[in-house]
């Protein structure tokens, strides 16, 4: 396919310099963020979630991650429609998705996902399995369920392995791990949902220990060569105001063991990019994560919105918003790529449209968007 000659405007053009991490050669700063979509029955994805992808592909965006995709344990969701990441017919699946993602020139990365404790117990589509997390603590903090054992904490390692594994095998161009927003490896990391006393809890370091053991097995499997990114957040869905770290101090020495293990990108989740992390400083949570490590970090929170995403289910539209403030940003090196969400959902073309200037095309996010694939 021969690209447009078009002159991009200087004020975007930052997003749109190409990016080199390891082995993978990115054409821009664009990064479409993961999102739950639930349109794969059986947990296998089809023909209409590979075009889905190859949309976004066709129109500019220079990197892919996938929504959450499942390890192998029965009790990694509660909604049969999300894809799987493991057995035969999921995986030729993916690798499908993989195929029309690379015909239109896109690069993609599955997110690998357990929801540990937000499953409610009797979910399908494993009914009688138990939810499993670090202290069997829910959210809230309440008991439901007892401790993970240190057998089945080995088994979900291993399972994140197993599936960084087939995420090569089948051609994808690295992985993601989804470490953030309260599921079942930010459990581990979270004081609320981690009371162990062992050598997984008490303190921030043996929190963080289930994460790198993660991290550093899914690293042993893909060798060097292989992209791992990490998404991080510091909100959880249940509390938008929760804390790993209340300090850069703490937030670096969380951060430390995970750069040993192997992270090559942290993925920074905020609810608002524009918003700063810590008092005394502009820089938000993926610039202070890149301060910290030296490494590439993405940046994730409303991008393109000018509203809140709950405002669209009450019937607003969420808007398009200005994106200077994000650019003057990536301009001043706080952060490396660009995390776009539901712009992006209810837009495949968002890249495009941003990158030519056609600022009056782009569509604004509704609720609707969600009850299928644009």
């Amino acid at each position: 396919m021969q690209e447009k000659n078009i002159a991009v405007p200087t004020s975007v053009q930052s997003l749109f310099q190409p990016l080199t991490i390891g082995p993978l050669s990115l054409p821009n700063r664009v990064v479409m963020a993961p999102m739950t979509r639930g349109f794969s029955p059986g947990g296998v994805p089809g023909p209409d979630v590979a075009a889905y992808y190859r949309r976004r592909a066709e129109n500019g965006v220079g990197l892919i991650v996938t929504e959450g995709t499942l390890i192998n344990h029965p009790a990694a969701t509660d909604n049969p429609n999300i894809p799987n990441f493991h057995g035969k017919e999921a995986l030729e699946g993916w690798a499908n998705v993989v195929k029309a993602v690379h015909e239109a020139g896109g690069r993609i990365v599955p997110q690998l996902w357990h929801v540990g404790m937000t499953r409610k117990n009797g979910s399908l589509p494993n009914p009688d399995v138990p939810s499993i997390g670090p202290s069997g603590l829910n959210l809230n903090g309440e008991q439901e369920n007892e401790p993970m054992t240190k057998a089945e904490i080995s088994r979900i390692v291993k399972a994140f392995a197993e599936a960084a594994a087939d995420a090569k095998r089948i051609g994808f161009d690295g992985i993601e791990l989804h470490g953030a927003h309260g599921y079942l490896i930010d459990q581990f990391l979270w004081e609320r949902t981690n009371r162990r006393t062992d050598e997984y809890g008490g303190s921030l370091l043996a929190r963080v220990r289930f994460a790198t053991e993660i991290v550093a097995a899914c690293r042993e499997a893909v060798g060097t060569d292989f992209p791992i990114i990490l998404r991080l957040s510091q909100w959880k869905s249940a509390e938008y105001g929760a804390k790993l770290a209340a300090t850069p101090e703490l937030l670096g020495q969380l951060l430390a063991p995970l750069v040993k293990a192997g992270v090559d990108v942290f993925h920074c989740s905020t609810r608002r990019f524009w918003e700063p992390e810590f008092e005394g400083s502009d820089l938000n949570f993926a610039g202070w994560v890149k301060k910290l490590t030296g490494k590439p970090t993405i940046t994730v929170g409303s991008v393109g919105l000018d509203s809140e995403f709950l405002g669209a289910f009450r019937g607003q539209d969420a808007g398009t918003a200005d994106i200077n403030n994000l650019i003057q940003r990536l301009n001043n090196e706080e952060f490396d790529l660009v995390a776009v969400g539901r712009s992006l959902l209810v837009d495949p073309a968002w890249a495009a449209k941003i990158k030519d200037g056609r600022f009056d095309e782009l569509i604004p996010f509704h609720a609707e968007a969600l009850r299928k694939l644009i």
